[in-house]
């Protein structure tokens, strides 16, 4: 409501008993009157207050009120307060001609009108009101406006992650059909030739070497399976938190030559002749089974884009850090795929990409990360490329 806005009313006169009697008139409730007894205390009073009126009294010793209307009217805080002037000069004077001229909406003459005076300040204060109001309105509604903006470009921010989202959604589906599928058709396969051979009494097909053959086969597509699986099952666990890292005191350098034991045959079959530098020792506290799982996928990317070039593996401490470095020789990563390879069903390249969801790096980060360190990669376009796992001794 209009009533509520509080409306600030200024009079100025250098007789003090004036200034009562003016107040005594136009004081009310939802009002407060400011009383200044020369030009140069209202000025201050002016610039301190927003006045809904002021009325000034015309012959004041020093400044007289046509001085001060005229500094009022040339100050942007206060050109715009309605000025009605007061004066017990004879209207023969024609102050009333000067006083517009000075800014004046109005002009009053002593004796002062009872009625008139209380009237005219009612509509003064009226119009400053509604004009608060409605700036208040304009205010509420470019509020409003702003809000809507922000909520607008929030509601566009989410639908675009959600298109991302669903992009990923299918995207990894489409992977993770097209992954599971590999392993399980060479399970399928070896199935159907293995009920073929039974069904022909072809005892031949089972001899202890075929045997032992089908058996390794058959471990690698499982194992394969099973490694797409436990990836997804980090993934999950990364985005809930629940990734566990459970750390104790190991040397990094027998891990990794362990590890590297492990993937010879893996070397010889991608015919990549691998070099493992180290220093003496590098102990410290880490998840074994964690960091184990970083290292391993370092070297399969190593394997698969390494175009059958050298691999060369580094162990050694620097500045409070445990370091391991994986070096390829193959066909690099440019600046832009560096920045996306640590992301989710990511991979360098569809023409060059064997196997895997695109989760090995991401799943790296996470890991290297959650141990306080981080993992770097550094790589041009057919000069192979380095990967630097840090973490804190």
């Amino acid at each position: 409501m209009l009533s509520n806005i509080q409306a600030k009313l200024l009079i100025v006169d250098d007789l003090p008993e004036n200034l009562l009697a003016l107040e005594a008139l136009i004081r009310r409730e939802d009002r407060t009157v400011y009383k200044a007894l020369s030009a140069d205390e209202a000025l201050s009073l002016l610039l301190q207050h927003e006045f809904a009126i002021a009325i000034l009294d015309v012959q004041m010793p020093g400044m007289n009120g046509f001085e001060l209307a005229e500094l009022m009217r040339g100050t942007e805080k206060t050109k715009n307060i309605p000025i009605v002037f007061v004066s017990a000069a004879g209207r023969e004077l024609n102050y009333a001609f000067k006083g517009y001229e000075s800014g004046a909406v109005d002009f009053l003459h002593k004796p002062l009108d009872i009625h008139a005076v209380k009237s005219k300040v009612n509509v003064f204060v009226d119009l400053y009101r509604q004009s608060k109001a409605m700036k208040q309105q304009v205010e509420a509604l470019e509020q409003s406006r702003r809000e809507q903006e922000a909520l607008l470009k929030q509601l566009q921010n989410t639908q675009n992650e959600l298109e991302q989202a669903v992009r990923m959604r299918d995207d990894f589906m489409s992977i993770v059909a097209h992954e599971v599928r590999t392993p399980l058709n060479g399970l399928i396969l070896e199935t159907q030739l293995r009920k073929m051979h039974l069904a022909r009494d072809n005892a031949a097909a089972f001899t202890l070497d075929k045997m032992h053959a089908m058996v390794d086969r058959d471990e690698r597509q499982i194992k394969s399976l099973i490694r797409l699986i436990e990836d997804m099952l980090d993934v999950s666990r990364i985005r809930t938190g629940k990734l566990s890292i459970r750390p104790s005191r190991f040397d990094l350098k027998k891990l990794v030559g362990d590890l590297l034991q492990n993937f010879a045959p893996q070397f010889d079959a991608a015919e990549s002749a691998v070099t493992f530098t180290a220093d003496e020792s590098v102990d410290g506290r880490w998840d074994e089974f964690r960091i184990e799982q970083v290292i391993s996928n370092l070297l399969t990317n190593a394997l698969r884009y390494g175009g059958k070039g050298p691999i060369d593996v580094r162990v050694y401490s620097h500045e409070g850090q445990a370091r391991v470095e994986v070096q390829d020789r193959g066909i690099g990563i440019s600046e832009e795929n560096q920045k996306r390879i640590f992301q989710q069903f990511e991979r360098v390249s569809a023409k060059t990409v064997v196997a895997g969801l695109g989760l090995g790096l991401f799943i790296s980060e996470q890991i290297v990360a959650a141990h306080g360190g981080s993992i770097v990669v550094e790589s041009k376009i057919n000069e192979g490329a380095l990967f630097r796992v840090c973490l804190p001794l």
